[in-house]
């Protein structure tokens, strides 16, 4: 079949928790154009898809030319790359199964792809990131939950039902606090957002001794990490328990499936040696001896929206092309 040419163009979408960004990405990785939006005012997940494709072709026509748009890709919590839904999101305000790649298909008559954060922030890492040139490694995501994604032999590892590497609802305290997934004890409840407040609010109780988090209503882990700056020793403990349990679900992953990185990802990531020194310590203490000393711990180098964006799009140049315009 003679072609005359390709399409060199896809649009990149990152659907965070209050903010929605798209850009056009060309066939180097450049990108061309970029805008977002807040989600605040939309009721339904059906609303923000047709605002979102409106928004889409708007900046397409004003770019490249909707015509020359190959495809989508779409980065969103709990994506299902296999069927193309939102599934029970535990942080977000819209619940349910949302089949948010045949909506956007619908409308904007292009193949649409879509992957959760880790698969999206992993695709980034791979082809932009510090995980280029790395066959197997794992990103991790902290922020309002903990992400992840197990890149494997190539690949990314998707697992039957597309939920392979949900390494933020494993168990890594019995009984312990309930997660947003509805189980008690995950990972995610102990080094999420709210799981570090927790902590070291708990801290404060059980303790009379002097800290600048004391009275705080506005306690937040950036915060905790101006406060450890200052040599606030319960802020410094906040972040040494924190770093302690990731440490150990870690060293529990790379046990079974031995990367040669682990990339975290996410404002959590940016605490610096407060976590990352007690994370490293617990994970080289766990992990199984034979993978000591052969795992990188790495904070990636990308900005969030960046990453995401140029993920989403490398993910949309794999999906099979499709359009109702030819």
């Amino acid at each position: 079949m003679l072609t005359e040419s390709i399409k060199t163009h896809v649009v990149g979408i990152d659907i965070a928790e209050e903010e929605t960004s798209y850009a056009i990405v060309d066939v180097r990785g450049n990108i061309l154009a970029k805008d977002s939006f807040p989600l605040n005012d939309f009721a339904t997940m059906n609303d923000v898809a047709t605002h979102l494709c409106e928004r889409v072709v708007t900046l397409a026509e004003n770019t490249c030319g909707y015509e020359n748009v190959r495809s989508v890709g779409l980065c969103a919590r709990c994506a299902n790359t296999i069927n193309g839904c939102i599934e029970e999101a535990p942080n977000s305000r819209w619940k349910g199964r949302m089949p948010i790649a045949a909506m956007m298909r619908d409308q904007l008559g292009l193949a649409v792809a879509i992957g959760n954060v880790g698969y999206i922030r992993a695709l980034g890492e791979h082809s932009y990131g510090c995980a280029h040139g790395m066959n197997n490694f794992v990103i991790i995501t902290m922020s309002v939950g903990i992400g992840s994604c197990l890149f494997m032999n190539g690949h990314v590892h998707l697992g039957t039902n597309g939920f392979a590497g949900e390494v933020g609802h494993t168990c890594v305290v019995e009984d312990g606090r309930e997660c947003g997934c509805g189980q008690k004890g995950c990972l995610e409840a102990y080094c999420a957002s709210k799981g570090i407040v927790e902590t070291a609010r708990k801290l404060l109780e059980k303790s009379d001794a002097p800290s600048l988090m004391r009275g705080r209503d506005d306690l937040s882990p950036s915060l905790i990490v101006k406060c450890c700056e200052q040599g606030d020793e319960l802020a410094i403990e906040t972040y040494r328990k924190t770093g302690n349990i990731l440490g150990i679900g870690l060293a529990n992953l790379a046990s079974v499936i031995n990367p040669e990185g682990i990339i975290l990802t996410g404002g959590l990531s940016r605490a610096g040696k407060w976590l990352l020194e007690p994370t490293n310590e617990a994970f080289e203490a766990h992990v199984f001896h034979n993978v000591q000393g052969r795992t990188k711990i790495l904070t990636s180098t990308l900005s969030d929206v960046e990453r995401d964006i140029l993920g989403a799009s490398a993910l949309a140049w794999q999906v099979k092309e499709y359009s109702l315009f030819k």
